[in-house]
């Protein structure tokens, strides 16, 4: 005999017995296509069979380790719902900080050429294209299933970037800009976070970046002198422990005006440089 189908309640009481609360209601949204108002406000509303079928599977999924973002296709970033795949990493809060200094290095500053390095989802590229609508933004990725999911971002959210496959700056010539964003791959390939949690369900090829994790930090700081205009800004994220070392690397590669910048936990996350020019 079939299993009958819970109340909203019921469904959300047995999914509390397997995985966090919070993600038993985005889930439970995710499958009823309904605001968390609707979920609070009739918890004695009876599920169809269809649904319960794809809440149980998909909390059976998360109970696995699989992240929620996956599962339901979606991740916000900076305000906008982002389309996310396991081709992508999922944009996180901290990675917003290199908007926030985008914007308040060029807020005021009309066509500003910008690139964003290994885009990923396009979380990057899109925001900064949303932000500063007069700016020509060019995303690069040398995956080219992201850029599939950067490239249906920025259609479903109406921004403006030309997208690039590429190895960082392989492909883009002697092309020039104002300002350089990256999230290169910052984890050391030992390391052992990397079997944990969310993150073993996302591309390594993202994430790893030598025995030290400075390897791609290391390419883009030597590199981007070379594409920068006289006063441009490279702003890099990086891990919690790495913002010395890659201050370190803007000072041999030739930068100025270097800084870290600290996200919202208090950590180091982003450090970047002026290059004033040869």
């Amino acid at each position: 005999m079939t299993e009958a189908a819970p109340d909203i309640g019921g469904a959300l009481n047995w999914a509390r017995a397997r995985i966090a609360v919070v993600d038993a209601r985005i889930l439970l949204r995710h499958v009823l296509q309904c605001s968390a108002v609707r979920l609070a406000a009739y918890p004695e509303a009876r599920l169809e069979a269809p649904e319960w079928a794809e809440f149980r599977s998909l909390v059976e999924r998360r109970e696995a380790g699989e992240p929620v973002a996956y599962l339901t296709g979606e991740r916000e970033f900076f305000g906008h719902p982002f389309i996310v795949t396991p081709a992508v990493l999922i944009p996180r809060p901290d990675t917003e900080l290199l908007v926030e200094l985008a914007l308040a290095h060029f807020g005021d500053k009309p066509h500003t050429r910008v690139l964003d390095l290994g885009t990923g989802s396009g979380a990057l590229a899109v925001s900064l294209a949303l932000e500063l609508p007069q700016a020509d933004v060019v995303a690069v990725d040398r995956s080219r299933e992201a850029l599939w999911v950067a490239m249906a971002n920025a259609a479903r959210l109406r921004a403006s970037v030309s997208f690039v496959l590429g190895d960082w700056f392989s492909s883009l010539g002697d092309d020039h800009y104002q300002l350089i964003v990256a999230n290169p791959p910052y984890v050391a390939a030992a390391d052992p976070h990397l079997e944990e949690g969310d993150v073993r369900f996302e591309p390594s090829t993202a994430l790893a970046s030598g025995p030290d994790g400075l390897d791609d930090l290391a390419a883009i700081a030597a590199q981007a002198p070379h594409h920068l205009e006289p006063g441009g800004w490279l702003f890099m994220e990086h891990g919690f422990d790495q913002a010395a070392a890659v201050r370190g690397l803007l000072t041999d590669a030739g930068f100025s005006a270097i800084a870290s910048w600290k996200d919202l936990a208090g950590i180091e996350r982003v450090s970047g440089g002026q290059w004033r020019g040869r």
